[in-house]
């Protein structure tokens, strides 16, 4: 089982994006645990998680939130804000299992 955790500003698209995330990995017939969370919760998460992805308004936080993911050796990167703002679950979860790959 894969956890992806997304960390925003605890916005309701996130979780429209994680909705659409785990259709695309039940299509795939992949066991995934896909979560978001308040950026401001990064470091409660880390260590339970396999890949981070920050939501592109908090896009700033990216260097402070590394070193974070860095001690747990969890990987971590910024959501393309096109992919974001169309909702496109199936490429969000292809950048979340190419940063595990």
């Amino acid at each position: 089982m894969v956890k992806i955790a997304l960390f925003c500003a605890a916005g309701f698209s996130t979780g429209m994006l994680v909705n659409n995330m785990k259709v695309a990995a039940g299509k795939r017939g992949l066991e995934a645990e896909i979560n978001a969370y308040s950026q401001g919760k990064i470091a409660d998460y880390a260590p339970n998680i396999d890949v981070a992805l920050l939501g592109p308004q908090v896009a700033y936080t990216l260097d402070k939130s590394a070193v974070i993911c860095k001690e747990h050796d969890v990987p971590i990167a910024v959501i393309p804000m096109a992919d974001y703002g169309m909702l496109d679950g199936e490429k969000v979860l292809n950048l979340a299992l190419d940063l595990i790959a």
